[in-house]
C-alpha cells in the first residue's frame, strides 16, 4: 500500500510491533509491555484484565499465568483471545485477535526461573482468582512454600505460558483533528498471506 510509510512501514507485522514495544520502552514511565486481554467465558460473557505481554515471537505474542486463573480457564475453552496495547505517550496502539495455544515447555521454564524469588513463590502460593479468607492467609502460604521450595523453586504444572497466534493485527497511531491512522492486517490462518487494509479513522 503506497501510504503506508514511516512506522506504519514494512512486511512483518511482528517486527512493526517490536519497534513500537521498543518505542514505548522509552517513554512509558510504568510497564510499556501491559496489555488488556480480552477473553469470552462459556456462555459468552465476555473479561478483560491487564497482563504483561513477555514476548514478540516470530509469529505469535507470549504471556504467562496461573492456569487454573479465570483468564486461563476460558482461553482454554474458547481457544481464542485478543488484546490491546495502548500506549498513551505515543499516542499508538496495537489490537490483536488470533487463536491461542499454551507454552507450558522449556521456554516457560526459562521465564520462569528469570523471575525474581518473590514472584516464583507468590506463583506457587497463589490460587488465582480463587476466593480467599484474607491476606494473612495469602502470606502465611507464601511462608510455607518457601520453607518447602527453598530459594530456587521450579516452576509449578499449574503456571505457564500462552501463545497468541493472531489472525488479524491492527495498528493505530494518533492523527490530528481525529484523523487517526489506521492499517489492519488480516489472515485467514497462521499459514496464509497478509491483508493489509487501511481503514477510516
Amino acid at each position: 500500500m503506497s501510504d503506508r510509510t514511516g512506522i506504519f512501514a514494512g512486511e512483518d507485522p511482528f517486527a512493526i510491533a517490536r519497534d513500537w514495544l521498543e518505542a514505548a520502552e522509552s517513554e512509558e514511565v510504568n510497564d510499556p509491555n501491559a496489555i488488556a486481554l480480552a477473553t469470552v467465558d462459556k456462555t459468552g460473557m465476555p473479561n478483560a484484565r491487564m497482563v504483561l505481554l513477555k514476548e514478540i515471537e516470530a509469529a505469535a505474542f507470549v504471556f504467562y499465568t496461573n492456569y487454573g486463573s479465570a483468564k486461563a480457564q476460558e482461553i482454554d475453552s474458547s481457544g481464542t483471545a485478543a488484546f490491546v496495547m495502548h500506549w498513551k505517550s505515543l499516542r499508538r496502539q496495537i489490537r490483536v485477535r488470533g487463536h491461542v495455544e499454551r507454552e507450558d515447555g522449556p521456554q516457560a521454564d526459562a521465564y520462569f526461573e528469570s523471575r525474581s524469588l518473590k514472584s516464583k513463590l507468590g506463583a506457587w502460593a497463589s490460587h488465582q482468582s480463587q476466593p480467599m479468607a484474607s491476606r494473612t492467609e495469602l502470606l502465611t502460604k507464601v511462608a510455607k512454600i518457601t520453607g518447602t521450595h527453598g530459594v530456587s523453586p521450579k516452576r509449578p504444572e499449574f503456571w505457564g505460558g500462552y501463545r497468541l497466534i493472531p489472525t488479524e493485527i491492527e495498528f493505530w497511531a494518533d492523527g490530528a483533528f481525529r484523523l487517526h491512522d489506521r492499517f489492519r492486517w488480516v489472515r485467514e490462518a497462521p499459514d496464509k498471506p497478509w491483508e493489509i487494509t487501511r481503514l477510516n479513522p
